[in-house]
């Protein structure tokens, strides 16, 4: 019998940080998305004194779907923002659309509803040409991969590589349910398993910096420090937070030798390789997002999370008129869009997308 010749084509994926001119990139949709459930690992990330009236509302309605004028109001501005991005020449591609109003369950636990497919950042890490499907902290997250199948599919197809890290069983013995706030604090999530949410990780290069938080353990970091060998070097960060979730709201390279960092969350410490190498290390400027929001504490430092074209183009919030001109004063070239009704699907630009292709070679910036 003769077989086919499958041998994959060059792969259309290849991303090695943050900033090289842009090409291909997931966008999440809003659609679909739910209120997230109450669960062990989603009190670390609510501020103490609003933890009892918080958890009661999501023990009341999560699962449920958000209401249909702030669904409105958020596909409008992510839409737009897939309008900017198609306009400056780049191919958006998107998730498929996944009913996570429904609820799940594995042999070890059960989730009354799912959470969305809005933030890609945090489900896949793209290094080099290899996709790795993360395995994330959260119950109500264990099945959002499915949203991305079709195109993981399509890219494997195209020569990409696709790894899944070990799916963690996420049984009790995960958690830390009583974990210690404030000074001494403890992580929600203990080291039985590797897991991390893709969003702890950021791309430099060779260099890929990797967030301890309650979203990544240090099992799961060493998972990926393991798994790619020596071509990469994986430094493990931690910020003096003790709501640590996902790194990029606290620490964002936007450029070779520039470097963004929120001025409440300093590193312990920063590595000295920055200041070795002559990286410009800026404090970012505070929010205009008013104080008296019931969310302000959530989204107090998400402008951060601001998503790069390339070296000198980057996505930001337009109200945040501050960052605004402390980016252009620094050199780059800012596009203010709208995205603070996107914020409560989860994140801002750079948690709502997944650079799958930037047209550059893996190098050291080090």
């Amino acid at each position: 019998m003769q077989l086919s010749n499958t041998s994959p084509r060059t792969s259309v994926v290849c991303s090695h940080n943050e900033w090289d001119p842009l090409e291909e990139v997931i966008v999440g949709i809003v659609e679909g998305s739910v209120i997230a459930p109450w669960e062990p690992g989603f009190a670390a990330g609510v501020p103490q004194e609003q933890l009892a009236e918080i958890r009661k509302y999501h023990e009341q309605v999560g699962g449920a779907p958000f209401n249909p004028k702030q669904m409105s109001l958020a596909r409008l501005e992510v839409e737009e923002f897939v309008r900017v991005l198609e306009a400056e020449g780049v191919t958006v591609r998107r998730p498929d659309l996944i009913d996570h109003a429904q609820p799940h369950s594995t042999p070890d636990f059960t989730s009354p509803g799912g959470f969305g497919q809005f933030n890609p950042r945090d489900v896949i890490t793209v290094i080099g040409d290899e996709l790795i499907e993360s395995p994330m902290s959260w119950r109500c997250r264990y099945f959002e991969s499915r949203a991305y199948r079709s195109l993981m599919r399509d890219y494997f197809a195209s020569g990409a590589r696709w790894t899944q890290a070990p799916r963690p069983l996420m049984r009790d013995e995960l958690y830390r349910v009583e974990h210690k706030r404030g000074p001494g604090w403890e992580w929600v999530t203990t080291e039985v398993e590797p897991v991390w949410d893709a969003a702890d990780l950021i791309r430099c290069g060779r260099d890929l910096f990797f967030q301890h938080s309650h979203t990544a353990n240090l099992a799961g970091i060493e998972w990926l420090r393991r798994h790619l060998g020596d071509k990469y070097r994986v430094h493990t960060m931690e910020f003096d937070d003790d709501r640590a979730i996902h790194i990029d709201a606290t620490f964002m390279p936007l450029a070779p030798g520039k470097l963004l960092v929120n001025p409440d969350r300093p590193a312990r410490p920063l590595p000295d390789m920055f200041a070795r190498a002559g990286w410009d290390v800026r404090d970012c400027p505070r929010t205009t997002y008013s104080r008296d929001h019931t969310s302000f504490r959530s989204f107090e430092w998400i402008h951060i999370n601001v998503f790069m074209l390339d070296e000198k183009r980057v996505i930001v919030e337009k109200h945040e008129e501050p960052l605004i001109r402390f980016l252009k004063d620094w050199g780059f070239e800012p596009i203010p869009l709208a995205y603070r009704n996107a914020y409560r699907h989860g994140g801002s630009f750079h948690c709502s997308t997944l650079d799958v292709r930037r047209r550059g070679e893996l190098q050291s910036y080090f």
